[in-house]
């Protein structure tokens, strides 16, 4: 058991500015903007602010993946949204996204800009708009809700929860790590007993289900995910590195999983996406390391 001093929580609960670690400076208990600052539109139907993070590129992919299957009206303009340096407390950003997280996305192919926040809204609102990614019969369809649903409610676990107390957090805790290393195997037999029975997570047809999934627990099962591969022993799930990687194969998932990236190696990166060209004509400039 690793020894910690005993921590009582005080009567009232205090902000310490101090204590939050990496995320010490996007973190605070309060919402709504802390400066000004309008977000640029390019002269696309679509305007996405984002960052490659996992909830980030479930966006980007299915973009990719509409544009992929001849759906021009999908044409989108991806901008920097960095959030270590506070972009998304501006103004703009949170007229988007109140919650203040990316992704946030315009959809201005009609007479008036809508907005749309959470990821996994973006993901059904394009599918219902291009009747795409989204089986149209049941009980296909409710099966992809349920599993799209299902990564929007498990995720905090892996992100939030391992993520921070394993990788992140200032000390290692034994409690907290234990209960959510738990949390998590779990999850990944869930998903593995699914698919072992399931080519996509709806059945035979890929859709937006996989699409919300495969960013998180695609990138945990190939240990990309807060080096907690081997900790968690992630060979053991053979069935979810199967479709991982049937995923990861995609065309339009590996175009997607470079925008709006600013880590890693260079050629996997595209900070911003505003014309499909930017793919072939990437530029040193664009691909220069984030400051």
């Amino acid at each position: 058991m690793t020894e910690t001093t005993a921590y009582t929580p005080p009567k009232i609960w205090t902000w310490d500015k101090e204590s939050g670690g990496r995320f010490s400076k996007i973190n605070r208990p309060v919402a709504g903007a802390t400066h000004d600052k309008e977000l640029p539109v390019g002269r696309h139907p679509f305007q996405l602010y984002s960052l490659a993070t996992p909830n980030g590129v479930k966006v980007t992919v299915m973009f990719e993946e509409l544009l992929e299957l001849g759906h021009t009206g999908a044409e989108y303009d991806a901008w920097l949204i960095r959030i270590n340096e506070g972009d998304q407390f501006g103004s703009g950003f949170v007229s988007v996204n109140p919650n203040s997280k990316i992704p946030a996305l315009l959809d201005r192919s009609g007479p008036t800009p809508i907005r749309i926040f959470e990821s996994g809204a973006m993901l059904l609102h394009l599918a219902e708009k291009f009747s795409a990614l989204l089986p149209a019969e049941q009980p296909a369809r409710v099966e992809c809700m349920s599993w799209l649903f299902w990564q929007m409610a498990s995720a905090p676990y892996l992100g939030g929860g391992l993520g921070h107390f394993y990788a992140y957090a200032p000390e290692k805790i034994e409690y907290p790590i234990n209960r959510y290393a738990m949390e998590v195997k779990r999850q990944l037999d869930v998903l593995d007993r699914h698919l072992a029975e399931n080519t996509y997570m709806a059945g035979d047809t890929y859709s937006i289900a996989d699409i919300a999934i495969w960013p998180w627990y695609g990138a945990l099962a190939k240990g990309l995910l807060y080096g907690a591969g081997e900790f968690l022993q992630v060979q053991e799930y053979k069935h979810v590195l199967r479709w991982t990687d049937m995923i990861g194969a995609r065309p339009a998932v590996k175009r997607g999983r470079m925008v709006n990236r600013t880590w890693g190696d260079p050629a996997s990166q595209l900070h911003e996406r505003h014309d499909a060209s930017d793919f072939a004509h990437r530029t040193q400039d664009k691909l220069a390391p984030a400051k």
